[in-house]
């Protein structure tokens, strides 16, 4: 399940410096990040085997994750705060800010294969049966 960390951010006349670290499995093997997405929504998948941290450096986003069981919206809007997507949850980002940047920062390369399309039957998202 999705999991919002406070990250550890220490403040002085300098400035601040938070820190990313301990929230992935295993060691960073993908960096990228998503900005001028305006009202795109982005993502709309899971994986197989990829754990992804989240932290919006600037402006504000929302992340929608969805577990197989439980549903969820998180709000990311300063750069303290870091959301851990586990391989099984599909996810969703949307409303991004005008002046949004999104890092993502991923515990596997980029695979194809390793990407599932198809939200869960119970989210929101779900295509409705005709």
């Amino acid at each position: 399940m999705a999991k919002l960390h406070q990250l550890k951010t220490f403040s002085s006349e300098k400035g601040n410096l938070t820190i990313l670290e301990n929230v992935l499995p295993g060691t960073i093997q993908r960096v990228f990040y998503i900005y001028g997405a305006g009202n795109a929504q982005r993502a709309g998948h899971r994986h197989l085997k990829t754990w992804g941290a989240l932290v919006c450096l600037a402006g504000s986003c929302r992340i929608y994750s969805h577990d197989g069981q439980v549903e969820k919206f998180h709000y990311l809007d300063s750069p303290d705060q870091c959301l851990v997507l586990e391989p099984q949850d599909w996810h969703l980002m949307d409303h991004f800010s005008d002046d949004a940047i999104l890092l993502v920062v991923a515990n596997q390369p980029y695979d194809q294969a390793d990407y599932i399309a198809e939200p869960y039957p119970t989210s929101r998202f779900a295509a409705v049966p005709a």
